[in-house]
């Protein structure tokens, strides 16, 4: 015989807290994470006087390091051969020869060594070439202040 009634507790798993923890997680990651495309490789690009600020966000990016070795998209071309630039080009960048390619050379780079990207990419019928540098001094105090 039971005396009393039978009592059942509805269980609860209060997540308010977990939710909080979460939000603010997710609010840090947001403040603390840049959206610009950093390189994988520090290049030291050589100064003109004027500087295209156009960006590409589709653009194919080539790099030459100083010492002469290639990346296509922050992928390292292990050869330093022009058929095997060409067919990591051609692999990265697809069908698409219509498509702005960005060359990226460092500034103590052996001439040959650009020479063969500007070769290779001709070579697979890209038209849209820029080469990338930054501002020189000169030019920066030249330019007129904002009034």
């Amino acid at each position: 015989m039971r005396l009393g009634s039978a009592r059942q507790d509805d269980f609860e798993i209060n997540v308010i807290s977990l939710i909080d923890v979460l939000l603010t997680l997710l609010m840090f990651f947001v403040m603390t994470t840049t959206f610009i495309q950093h390189s994988a490789m520090k290049v030291t690009l050589p100064e003109a006087s004027e500087s295209a600020s156009e960006a590409q966000r589709d653009a194919l990016i080539v790099m030459v390091d100083a010492d002469g070795r290639y990346f296509v998209d922050n992928n390292e071309v292990l050869n330093p051969a022009l058929d095997t630039l060409k067919e990591a080009i051609a692999r990265i960048a697809g069908d698409n020869r219509d498509r702005q390619v960005v060359l990226r050379a460092d500034a103590a780079t052996r001439h040959q060594a650009v020479v063969t990207a500007m070769d290779a990419l001709g070579q697979l019928g890209f038209t849209h070439l820029s080469i990338a540098t930054t501002r020189s001094k000169d030019a920066a105090s030249d330019a007129p202040s904002p009034r």
